[in-house]
């Protein structure tokens, strides 16, 4: 038996970024005080699997067509690894519970518990998924034995208990359909109740309600949601001091989305558990733009907090409360939060009673993971073998941290500290999305950090570029490879390079892979994210168009086979680079939008000013929307789309299907029912990867693909 951890991890178990194309990261101001790597081990296991066919000792590549050759990462192994996370919590016992989100049972969210064997804590027909705010998150939460979590079907709160068998218990009304979502709640140490984000659709699904709320846990009766806040269009991150009867929060409203700019409130409990007094902390003053998020308070009762204000940079800070004053903590031109897109983001938090915060941040492209003394101010960075860091949840002396590396899937892993808190000193991987993905390794194409120059004098872009690899097989002579270049969705967002076996699906095959942090991109601080302002269907468009070209002129790809793919946001981008420029032969849209001002009609609240804030008057609506141009279109298309999504509605996806083929254009589209926004089934995961390849190939590719794939109809093609 292999250990899980001996299964994904480089035999070097390195924890270096990824090569460069251009330039080096530069060197981080902080020391680095692990002598020597963490010890490595594992608390589960899973079989030893064989690795995958290698030439041998001094056996020659087989020169091939690029894209045509054979690999072992297929599209069923692609879906089969595409398990997400939905958060994660310690129980009592002071073991991990997390949310997995799992293909082969259509996507359902699962709360597992950490053990020799990892357990499944709800039963087979539950899952714990929110839709507050559509894209959820912070669906439940842990005290000791107890797990609240909300019910993906009927959105109602459920109490289980970890160590039984027991059905869930129903905390909240039914209201006859799953109209009331609830997410991002705690447990009230002051009063026996639950308090938590709470969404209400009863009178409109487009304007709901959103309120902070609280649930009566007296007894096992189901009991109505008591509002506490209300007024302000959208909440998040109630949080309670231990010591006080008090509780932080952040609010926005319109037609401010929550990284535009946000404020941080504190109300006071009165003896009845309502808020008799509330201050706020950060985000009123009118001549100070900030957005602050993640409140926490120390074990101390101090509140801390993240914000951008002053640099641009997410940063950490605290409130003094007797002069109601922000002091810095931390600071550094780097990014120690990311945009709430999501509910129960956990960039931070503080190591068990102490006064030390295990924190990480993003800088130019990579993720570092730290410990801060609050007391001396002193920081120490670790060394893990994940380059990219998500949230972190904290023990007395050790933590649970997501990550991953270009190596290394999505794991969680448990990291141990020495009693200075300074150092790991063991290392363990309990979750892996692959945990088989290690007899892989030798096809992995390692990502090229790029900084490339944009259509705008003075101003750079990132990206990764992955070049094709396989062992077994090279170019042929003369030949440069085509090249898919991937726009991230959002677009308030970034791309990372981490191990992601759908951009290695390609790369094994012949393909160069481009995934562009194009500006409006996250994790370069707010002055990178405002470059979209206005600006989205140009700035996007532009930077993807201009990196291509760039690769062009360095001769690592042909011209003539750039092909383009997106998903939501993403895909926008797709249409509108395909409809307004030149430099792609053929795209795939993912649920992609194509017309703005539909988006804006029938989008949800959350986003319903978000789209004015990235494109700006009516002309710009209508000018920048694909739709509106089909006469532009030059080149091949395909669309996928799933028929419950109310983010894009399916209509999008039809209406540039049927004007393209009005057109006499190649295009085809696949429709998947019970998807939405976002696809989760593993079989049509699996489907569109292939039918993208298939597409490409047949259209732009000078290629047979290897694999047994029967290829859908293209119209005006077949």
């Amino acid at each position: 038996m292999a250990s899980l951890l001996a299964s994904i991890l480089p035999a070097a178990c390195s924890t270096s970024a990824p090569a460069l194309l251009l330039r080096a990261l530069p060197r981080n101001p902080l020391r680095r005080t692990l002598a020597s790597p963490p010890r490595m081990s594992s608390s589960s296991s899973s079989a030893s699997t064989a690795p995958a066919a290698a030439p041998a000792v001094g056996e020659k590549p087989t020169a091939a067509p690029y894209g045509s050759w054979k690999s072992p990462i297929t599209a069923d192994v692609v879906s089969g690894a595409d398990k997400r996370l939905g958060g994660m919590a310690l129980a009592g016992d002071g073991r991990l519970l997390w949310i997995e989100g799992r293909p082969e049972e259509k996507g359902r969210m699962v709360i597992v518990k950490e053990g020799e064997k990892p357990v499944d804590v709800i039963p087979q027909e539950f899952a714990a998924r929110t839709l507050a705010q559509e894209y959820g998150g912070g669906a439940f939460a842990v005290q000791d034995n107890v797990v609240l979590f909300s019910n993906y079907k009927d959105q109602r709160l459920y109490k289980q208990l970890t160590e039984t068998a027991s059905l869930p218990a129903p905390l909240t009304p039914d209201y006859g359909a799953p109209d009331i979502s609830y997410a991002d709640g705690v447990f009230d140490p002051h009063f026996s109740r639950y308090v938590t984000v709470m969404e209400d659709r009863r009178t409109s699904s487009l304007n709901p309600t959103t309120t902070i709320a609280s649930v009566n846990l007296s007894g096992g009766d189901v009991h109505e949601p008591k509002v506490l806040i209300s007024g302000n269009d959208f909440y998040a991150s109630p949080r309670i001091d231990q010591n006080k009867k008090r509780m932080a929060w952040i609010e926005w409203g319109h037609p401010n989305m929550a990284w535009d700019k946000s404020e941080l409130w504190v109300g006071y409990f009165s003896e009845s558990g309502d808020l008799s007094k509330r201050v706020c902390v950060a985000g009123s003053n009118p001549m100070l733009v900030e957005s602050p998020a993640e409140p926490k308070w120390s074990p101390k009762g101090e509140l801390f907090f993240i914000t951008d204000r002053g640099s641009g940079f997410w940063n950490i800070y605290k409130w003094v409360e007797h002069t109601n004053e922000v002091v810095p903590v931390y600071t550094l031109d780097a990014e120690f939060t990311r945009p709430l897109w999501v509910f129960g983001i956990s960039s931070y938090d503080f190591l068990g009673r102490s006064n030390h915060i295990v924190f990480t941040y993003r800088q130019l492209g990579r993720s570092y993971l730290g410990v801060l003394n609050c007391d001396s101010g002193s920081a120490s960075l670790l060394d893990t073998p994940f380059s990219d860091l998500y949230n972190v949840v904290t023990g007395d002396d050790f933590f649970y941290i997501e990550g991953a590396s270009a190596s290394v899937p999505l794991s969680i892993a448990k990291v141990t500290l020495d009693e200075n808190k300074t150092k790991a000193v063991n290392f363990s991987i309990v979750w892996s999305s692959s945990p088989d993905v290690g007899q892989y390794r030798p096809f992995f194409s390692t990502p090229e950090f790029i900084e490339f120059p944009t259509s705008s004098p003075g101003k750079n872009a990132y990206a990764y570029f992955y070049p094709p690899l396989n062992p077994m097989f090279q170019g042929l002579p003369d030949e440069k490879p085509p090249l898919l270049v991937k726009t991230h969705g959002g677009p308030t967002g970034e791309t990372r390079a981490v191990l992601d076996l759908s951009v290695q699906y390609w790369t094994s095959r012949g393909w160069a892979f481009l995934d562009v942090n194009y500006g409006g991109s996250t994790g370069y601080g707010r002055e990178y994210r405002e470059r979209l302002l206005e600006k989205w269907g140009i700035v996007d468009v532009d930077d993807c168009c201009s990196c291509a070209k760039f690769l062009v002129e360095n001769g690592k790809v042909d011209e003539q086979r750039l092909c383009i793919t997106g998903r939501s946001a993403g895909g926008y981008t797709t249409l509108a680079s395909l409809a307004f420029r030149d430099t792609f032969k053929a795209g795939a849209s993912l649920y992609g939008i194509g017309d703005l001002s539909l988006l804006r009609a029938e989008t949800h609240k959350f986003e319903s000013h978000y789209i004015d804030n990235l494109v700006g008057n009516e002309r710009a609506y209508y000018e920048r929307s694909p739709i509106n141009f089909v006469n532009k279109f030059t080149c091949p298309v395909i669309l996928f789309q799933g028929l419950d999504d109310k983010v894009v509605p399916p209509d999008q996806a039809r209406k540039i299907y049927k004007a393209l083929k009005e057109r006499g254009l190649p295009v085809a589209l696949v429709e998947y029912e019970g998807e939405q926004h976002g696809f989760r089934k593993a079989e049509n995961i699996k489907f569109t990867l292939e039918q993208q390849m298939v597409f490409f190939a047949r259209l732009v590719g000078k290629f047979e693909v290897t694999d047994d794939i029967t290829p859908i109809k293209i119209e005006n093609f077949d």
